[in-house]
């Protein structure tokens, strides 16, 4: 039986439809996929003009309107459970600044058909208009939650395509993924406390943690209009998700383990916060961890991982950087920060045997 895809293009936010949305919806009706599929639209923080245009532009979509701005996680969730509920086999994610190649849905679907235990691929994403150089092949982890695209601004023309066909990626990019709904019923979907940022890496993290696989899709092309400017101004939610991650994700003694690396980082979290503007956002940050329930809704996360659990932290570690690689941050600082704490990571590691 020819399986069926939910296509979900993220959620819509006051302008955001009228900047974006034309283009994407060309990638979505130019594919080549002969199976099922529906197309989802979410519009956060509902109005008649916003309704009425996501209707004029996308007449055949599932439109779904949220009262509030529900973010990324709990706007896409609502979507995708409504996809699952309706019987869709896979669940695509698209940002609503990405534009898919017309190949891009039946080459997810051919390479999350490779093996039974692949939970998520991601497509190979390219950015826009510099159309030949890379976004992400997948998306890394350091051993202290930062996330980053692997392979950002690499030559796409120099890409050994067929050796990617079974990469294995810590998390896939929210921009462009496909998740079985089997994992999806698995792990659960989105942490909607995130709110944004972090919530893929928190979902690639326990779709790992639960046995299951996250690849790159390298066949299936998605271009992204993605700018670094505006992910960074988000300071606040970056770099509190990712301690929350961690703390929800790692067993405890490897916490214990990597906490003298975590406060020496969050000295020099504290200088960089000072220097580029964000240092309120960075006492916010703190601020969040003193709050009681911050802690229970942590540990209400912590007996969820431990209820799906099946991989021990000495088989996740590897998937781990230890460097941090991306080319906006570039700087000396940080050079001698990735020296300090590969050799760091490198020590502690063999003593990770849960």
């Amino acid at each position: 039986m020819a399986k069926k895809v939910a296509i979900i293009i993220s959620p819509n936010w006051r302008d955001y439809a009228k900047k974006y949305l034309t283009d994407c919806l060309v990638g979505v009706r130019t594919q080549d996929w002969t199976g099922e599929s529906k197309l989802f639209l979410v519009d956060n923080e509902t109005s008649e003009e916003s309704y009425a245009y996501l209707k004029s532009q996308a007449p055949e979509a599932e439109i779904i309107r949220n009262v509030d701005n529900a973010g990324f996680a709990k706007g896409n969730n609502v979507a995708m459970r409504s996809a699952m509920e309706q019987g869709f086999d896979y669940v695509l994610l698209l940002n609503m600044d990405t534009i898919a190649h017309q190949s891009a849905v039946s080459e997810l679907v051919k390479a999350v058909e490779r093996d039974e235990s692949i939970g998520a691929v991601q497509a190979r994403l390219m950015l826009w208009p510099d159309k030949e150089k890379v976004n992400s092949l997948g998306n890394a982890t350091h051993f202290m939650g930062f996330g980053y695209c692997e392979g950002y601004g690499n030559d796409g023309a120099k890409l050994d395509l067929k050796s990617m066909e079974d990469k294995a990626i810590f998390y896939p990019s929210g921009a462009a993924v496909m998740f079985t709904a089997e994992a999806l019923r698995t792990i659960g979907l989105f942490d909607e406390v995130l709110w944004m940022y972090n919530e893929d890496q928190d979902l690639g993290w326990r779709i790992w943690l639960a046995g299951l696989r996250c690849h790159l899709a390298p066949q299936a092309v998605v271009f992204h209009k993605y700018e670094f400017s505006r992910s960074i101004s988000k300071y606040y939610w970056m770099d509190r998700n990712r301690l929350v991650v961690i703390f929800k994700n790692y067993k405890l003694a490897t916490i214990i383990l990597i906490l003298p690396a975590m406060l020496i980082m969050e000295v020099g979290q504290l200088l960089f916060a000072a220097k580029g503007g964000w240092f309120k956002e960075k006492l916010r940050v703190y601020a969040y961890f003193l709050y009681p329930g911050s802690w229970r809704y942590i540990l209400a996360g912590r007996r969820g991982v431990k209820n799906l659990r099946k991989v021990p932290d000495r088989a996740i570690i590897n998937m781990l950087a230890s460097r941090i690689e991306f080319q906006e941050l570039e700087s000396l600082p940080l050079r001698i920060a990735n020296i300090i704490f590969t050799v760091y990571w490198r020590a502690i590691k063999r003593l990770i045997v849960w």
